[in-house]
């Protein structure tokens, strides 16, 4: 798919990272949609097609596919994600458009590769197409203008697909999230950020909205698959209770401040959760670094003697000073899991959640672990001289 920009937003955004954004499965199902709602009223594919996405922009895309026949129309373009490592990049996106009796709105269903909502607590009914509401709104918005400029009535049927989008939905969140058969509609601005992983955020953010309307009190933040099994078995949370966290402890920590649950776990490697207990927020290797110097003062408190903390700020990893501290009876884990425990407090600013960290090493054995805290524990930590 090629597709340009006017207005010179991506140019320059590309300038400023050196890195080329891409366009969201949203933006390319409304590219479809246009196309397609185009040739059944005028009989014609307009090949590139130009949108409008929400903060102005107007790029164009080209139709990789289309077909037109007496009931319908459909028109299909590859997403380009631009140098961002989605899943999606490359993904055929088909809207199937047809004409319904005036008065009939416009109605969304989901063809194949697009999921169904099944569970409450995402911004979609139970049973409706994974079809975002920024996505549905952009659809509504250009089948009005299609309407208007060519007399149609504007009351359609779409019906958004996704070539293997079943097959790449199992590298995503939305079978844990409740979302079927398929993946989801995405995109709040039309525009895919590369590395900003958007995606990966928004599908922590969901998961809590799942979690909680499932009724669920406990949660719990893991960085991969090791960490996850490891609070199954501590703690015997439900699939739903598990969020993905990877790198983004920021991402999980803000939006529970602003959505609250009675208790959050953190749980993952010792080494990227020594980066939360130095006050990082994503723990990306290529964004915050083990500070080994920082753990050696930690041990300190611990008992280290000078001599070892020499050796644990000359370590070569993370995992090698918490290796040196267990050898000298240092409990350097639970210092980590302690001061990263209170680092998430510190971003919940009082809500009202008690948290508790878990620290593994690379086979899932414990080898650091805090006791649960909730804000009126830190508040009397602080106010001890």
């Amino acid at each position: 798919m090629s597709a340009a920009s006017s207005g010179g937003g991506r140019e320059a955004q590309l300038k400023h990272t050196g890195l080329r954004p891409g366009w969201t499965t949203g933006a390319c199902a409304t590219a479809a949609t246009t196309a397609a709602y185009t040739a059944l009223l005028t009989g014609e594919f307009p090949d590139p097609v130009t949108i409008t996405l929400p903060k102005g922009q107007t790029p164009s895309f080209a139709l990789a596919v289309e077909e037109l026949g007496p009931d319908g129309a459909m028109a299909g373009v590859v997403k380009d994600a631009g140098d961002d490592p989605d899943v999606t990049h490359g993904a055929l996106i088909r809207s199937t458009v047809r004409l319904l009796p005036p008065g009939s709105g416009v109605v969304f269903r989901a063809g194949p590769g697009v999921g169904t909502v099944t569970l409450p607590g995402l911004p979609l009914e139970v049973g409706e197409p994974a079809i975002n509401p920024v996505p549905r709104q952009m659809m509504r918005d250009h089948v009005a203008a299609v309407a208007a400029a060519h007399g149609g009535s504007g009351d359609v049927e779409i019906t958004i697909s996704v070539d293997d989008g079943a097959e790449i939905a199992r590298s995503t969140w939305n079978p844990r999230i409740g979302i079927l058969g398929g993946l989801s509609v995405l995109g709040t601005t039309g525009i895919v950020v590369p590395y900003s992983c958007s995606a990966w955020i928004d599908s922590i953010r969901r998961g809590v909205d799942v979690a909680r309307a499932a009724g669920l009190t406990h949660v719990a933040g893991c960085t991969g698959s090791t960490s996850e099994k490891t609070v199954t078995t501590l703690y015997e949370l439900p699939e739903i209770g598990l969020l993905d966290m990877g790198d983004f402890a920021g991402a999980v920590l803000k939006y529970v401040r602003r959505h609250p649950v009675d208790r959050l776990t953190i749980c993952g490697g010792f080494a990227k959760l020594s980066k939360l207990a130095a006050g990082h927020l994503d723990l990306h290797s290529a964004r915050s670094q083990v500070d080994k110097p920082f753990l050696a003062d930690l041990a300190r408190t611990g008992g280290a003697s000078d001599a070892l903390a020499a050796e644990i700020a000359g370590a070569n990893t993370g995992l090698a000073a918490l290796r040196l501290c267990e050898s000298a009876g240092v409990p350097l884990g639970d210092l980590v899991a302690t001061r990263a425990r209170d680092e998430a407090l510190a971003v919940l600013r009082g809500a009202p959640v008690a948290v508790d960290v878990v620290c593994i090493d690379r086979a899932g054995v414990v080898v650091g672990r805090s006791e649960t805290a909730g804000p009126e524990d830190r508040a009397e930590r602080s106010a001890k001289p």
